[in-house]
C-alpha cells in the first residue's frame, strides 16, 4: 500500500465518505471500526462506488496488541480518528462508556502511534467544545467549555494532544471542530443510518418523509431567530469529507498542531431545512412545536475564516442539495444498511 493513512471508525457516517475522500485524492484508506455504530454493509457499498474494496481490519480502537499488529503489517504514514460515541443524550446518561471510548481510546491510539514511529494525526472533534458560545459565528479563538460529558470527551482528548504536541514538536495534529453533518454521497449507496433514535435533525427529517416516523417535533419555537426556531450551521458531508483530506495534507507538510472549525459559515433554522426537505423530496413534513431542550442555544454558526486561509478549503454545497441528497439516501435506504 502507498500513502496508507489509517481511518478509525471508517466504517461509520462520516468515516466512509472521508474514505471515498481520502481515494479520491490518491491516498489508501485502511479502515479500522468494530462496528459499534456503524455497519460492515457499508464495505460492500464503498467498493461499488470506488471501484475497489478498501483494507479493512475489524477490532477496537482500544486494542492495542491489535493496533500494535495492524502498524507492524502496514506502512500506515498517518491516522484519521473517527472513532468514538457520539450521542450527546446518551452521553449523559452513560458518562463512562463515552470517557472509555473516547478518552482512553484516543490515548491508547497516541500511545500505538508513538511506539510506531507514525506521528500525523487529524483528530475529529466537535464544535460542541465551544458549550454555550458567546457570540457567532464562532472563531477557534472563542472560550473552550463543554456542557455535557459528549463534549467534554472531544475537550479532553483536544487537551491530551496539545499536551502531546508541546513535549514533542515532531507530531504533526489536526484538530477538526466541525458542526452539523448532514447529506449523503450522490449514488445513494452510503449515508447515515443511525442505530436506534437519531441524535440530530437531518434523520428524523426524512424519517418522517419516508413513511418510518409519524411526525417531527421541534424543540423550540421561541428563540430570538428568524422564525422562532434554532439555527445551526449544516455542512454537507461530502464537503466535511474533503476537509479532512485538506487538514491531512496541511498536517503532512507542516510541523505543528492546528484546530480549525469546519462548516459553512451559513445558518438554516429547523423549519429552514424542513422546508428545503420538502422541496428535495415533493413530500409534506408533519411537524410539531415542543419545549426547548437544556443547554440547546438559539444560533451557532462557524467561523470557517481559518479553515479557509490554512487550508484552502471551503464548503462547496448547499441546503437544497444535503436534503436532495439525504433523501436519494433514505428513499432508496428506508431502512439504511439493514435493508
Amino acid at each position: 500500500m502507498k500513502n496508507c493513512v489509517l481511518v478509525t471508525g471508517g466504517a461509520g457516517y462520516i468515516g466512509s465518505h472521508t474514505c471515498l475522500a481520502l481515494a479520491a485524492a490518491g491516498y489508501e484508506p485502511l479502515i479500522l471500526d468494530n462496528y459499534c455504530n456503524s455497519s460492515p454493509r457499508v464495505l460492500e457499498r464503498l467498493a461499488r462506488i470506488a471501484g475497489s474494496a478498501p483494507q479493512v481490519v475489524e477490532g477496537d480502537v482500544r486494542d492495542r496488541a491489535l493496533l500494535d499488529r495492524v502498524f507492524a503489517q502496514y506502512p500506515v504514514q498517518a491516522v484519521i480518528h473517527f472513532a468514538g460515541l457520539k450521542a450527546v443524550g446518551d452521553s449523559s446518561s452513560q458518562p463512562l462508556s463515552y470517557y472509555d471510548n473516547n478518552v482512553h481510546g484516543s490515548l491508547v491510539l497516541a500511545e500505538a502511534m508513538e511506539a510506531a514511529g507514525v506521528r500525523t494525526l487529524v483528530f475529529s472533534s466537535s464544535a460542541t467544545v465551544y458549550g454555550e458560545p458567546e457570540r457567532t459565528p464562532i472563531p477557534e479563538s472563542a472560550p473552550l467549555r463543554a456542557t455535557n460529558p459528549y463534549g467534554r470527551t472531544k475537550l479532553m482528548v483536544e487537551q491530551i494532544l496539545t499536551d502531546l504536541h508541546r513535549a514533542d514538536p515532531r507530531w504533526h495534529i489536526g484538530l477538526l471542530r466541525y458542526f452539523n453533518p448532514v447529506g449523503a454521497h450522490e449514488s445513494g449507496l452510503i449515508g447515515e443510518h443511525p442505530k436506534g433514535k437519531p441524535n440530530n435533525l437531518m434523520p428524523f427529517v426524512s424519517q418522517v418523509a419516508v413513511g418510518t416516523r409519524e411526525r417531527l417535533t421541534v424543540h423550540g419555537g421561541d428563540y430570538p431567530t428568524v422564525d422562532g426556531t434554532g439555527v445551526r450551521d449544516y455542512i454537507h458531508v461530502l464537503d466535511l469529507a474533503e476537509g479532512h483530506v485538506a487538514a491531512l495534507r496541511h498536517a503532512q507538510k507542516a510541523q505543528g498542531l492546528f484546530a480549525v472549525n469546519l462548516g459553512t459559515g451559513r445558518g438554516a433554522s429547523v423549519l429552514e431545512v424542513v422546508a428545503a426537505f420538502e422541496r428535495a423530496s415533493g413530500r409534506g413534513i408533519a411537524c410539531e412545536i415542543g419545549p426547548r431542550r437544556p443547554g440547546d442555544v438559539p444560533a451557532s454558526v462557524a467561523d470557517t475564516t481559518l479553515a479557509n486561509r490554512l487550508l484552502g478549503w471551503q464548503a462547496q454545497r448547499g441546503l437544497d442539495q444535503m436534503c436532495q441528497d439525504s433523501w436519494r439516501w433514505q428513499s432508496a435506504n428506508p431502512n439504511g444498511y439493514d435493508d
